[in-house]
């Protein structure tokens, strides 16, 4: 019987026509209608980058002094330099930020990657020193030699 009516098709066109308006096309929605999401892509959270310690604080050995991406702080006096460059103090004491012009030593891959094309000029940074705080110095001799 399929075939029979396959041949009818074929053989006769204008019976395809009589058929076309009874096939009907569908169209779906362009945007589909869903609530909001909290935690979307493309909005990663603040990674809260900058100073941790002000100017004149009191601070212990392994403190974050500040955190960056580019290299906007310099470490000086008793001062560490992380891999993410992450300034962190070595010594405890008390901090002090100058203003310092540096000589970029091009060995160092973030400096090397930040100042390539600035060899010529005069540039002035932020330092972080730690000073470190005295001894006390207060000794009582028990036994001598």
């Amino acid at each position: 019987m399929a075939n029979v009516m396959l041949t009818t098709f074929r053989n006769n066109p204008s019976l395809f026509t009589f058929l076309k308006p009874f096939i009907v096309s569908s169209r779906d929605a362009s945007k589909k209608t869903g609530g909001s999401t909290r935690n979307q892509k493309g909005h990663a959270r603040p990674k809260h980058r900058g100073w941790r310690v002000q100017d004149g604080r009191s601070v212990t050995a392994g403190t974050i002094l500040a955190t960056q991406l580019h290299l906007r702080f310099h470490p000086g006096l008793n001062v560490g330099f992380g891999r993410d460059g992450t300034l962190f103090a070595i010594e405890a004491g008390k901090v002090m930020v100058t203003c310092e012009k540096i000589d970029p030593n091009l060995e160092h891959t973030w400096i090397s990657k930040n100042y390539e094309g600035r060899l010529n000029q005069t540039i002035h940074k932020k330092h972080f020193n730690v000073i470190a705080e005295p001894q006390h110095n207060i000794f009582k001799l028990i036994d001598s030699v």
